[in-house]
C-alpha cells in the first residue's frame, strides 16, 4: 500500500508501486515516488520551479525514515533537485540526522549531485509579482502541498518520505515541518506512521505525525489518530483554524486514514485491490 498527500500524489504513488510491485523496501518505493514529485516544474510547492523565499531564493526540506527507526533529513537546501535523496544518504552515510544549508549542499555535491538552477519562469514571474505587491507576510496558507508518502512493502515495513520547498515567499532561512521527524514524519515499524502537510509552524508546535502514531499505539485507528492530532492542534493553537494543517497515517495492518483542519485535503491511495485513486479527506470544518 502506498499513500500520499495532494493530487500530485497520483503520480508518486504510480512510481511507488512499481517498486513494490517488484518485491522492492518500502524505503525505495518512498523514495523514488517523492522524487517525481520534486521533478515535476508544475507543483509549485516541491522541488523544482517552486515558489522562491522572499529573497528569490528556492530552498527545499525533505526528509526520510525507514523501517528501522533510522531517519536522514536537509534543511535549507539549494540548487539541488531532489533533497529526498539528499536525506537518505544523510541518514546512510553519515552518523547524523540532520544537515543543513551550505553544508547539506556540500555533502550533496561530494556525493555526486549536481548543483542545478531549480527556478523555472512560473517561480521568476511569481516572485517578481510578489515583489511589486510590496507584501510584506509570506503569501497565504493556500500553497502548503507538501509532499508526504507512507508504503508498507511485501514484508510488512513501513517507510516515508517527505519533502517541499515550504511556505511561498517565506523569510529567508525559514524551515518548516517537513524535515523535522516527529512533526511532518514519524514511522515506527511495530505500530504505523503517519506524515503531514499544511502550515509547518502548527504542525511543529504539535509534532503532529509523531502524536499520531503514539495515538495508534495507545489503540486509535489510523482515522482515529488523525483527527485526535487535527483536534488536539485547534486546542492548542488559538489560529489554527485559519492556519490549515492535514494529516495521513498508516497502520502495521494496512489500514490507513486521513483528516484536517477543513475539507480541501485530497490524498492518493494505491491498493492492490482498488489500483490508484483520489479521495476527499474530511476535515474538522
Amino acid at each position: 500500500m502506498v499513500i500520499s498527500t495532494w493530487p500530485h500524489g497520483i503520480a508518486s504513488n504510480a512510481k511507488a508501486w512499481e517498486v513494490l510491485t517488484r518485491g522492492g523496501r518500502a524505503l525505495d518505493a518512498v523514495e523514488q515516488g517523492t522524487r517525481v514529485a520534486e521533478q515535476d516544474p508544475d507543483i509549485h510547492t516541491v522541488g523544482c520551479g517552486s515558489y522562491p523565499d522572499r529573497d528569490g531564493f528556492i530552498t527545499l526540506d525533505a526528509c526520510m525514515m525507514d523501517e528501522k527507526g533510522n531517519a536522514g533529513s536537509v534543511t535549507f537546501l539549494q540548487h539541488i533537485m531532489h533533497p529526498v535523496s539528499v536525506a537518505r544518504l544523510v541518514m546512510e552515510r553519515t552518523p547524523h540526522v540532520m544537515l543543513s544549508g551550505e553544508g547539506a549542499l556540500e555533502f550533496a555535491l561530494a556525493n555526486g549531485f549536481e548543483k542545478e538552477d531549480l527556478h523555472t519562469e512560473f517561480s521568476r514571474k511569481s516572485w517578481e509579482v510578489w515583489k511589486e505587491s510590496g507584501t510584506i507576510l509570506p503569501e497565504d496558507y493556500e500553497n502548503h502541498d507538501t509532499i508526504s508518502m507512507l508504503a508498507i512493502d511485501e514484508k510488512g515495513d513501513l517507510s516515508g518520505a517527505c519533502s517541499t520547498s515550504g511556505m511561498a515567499f517565506k523569510y529567508h532561512g525559514r524551515v518548516g515541518d517537513s524535515p523535522i521527524i516527529g512533526a511532518g514524519l514519524y514511522v515506527d515499524n511495530e505500530i504505523g506512521a503517519a506524515g503531514g502537510t499544511g502550515v509547518g509552524e502548527v504542525v511543529m508546535k504539535t509534532l503532529g505525525s509523531f502524536a499520531i502514531v503514539e495515538f495508534m499505539r495507545h489503540g486509535l485507528s489510523p482515522q482515529e489518530a488523525c483527527e485526535e492530532a487535527v483536534n488536539r492542534a485547534l486546542k492548542k493553537i488559538p489560529d489554527a483554524r485559519n492556519q490549515p494543517i492535514y494529516f495521513i497515517a498508516l497502520n502495521k495492518e494496512g489500514e490507513y486514514g486521513a483528516y484536517g483542519t477543513d475539507a480541501k485535503f485530497k490524498y492518493a491511495l494505491h491498493t492492490r485491490e482498488q489500483g490508484n485513486r483520489l479521495i476527499q479527506a474530511a476535515g474538522a470544518y
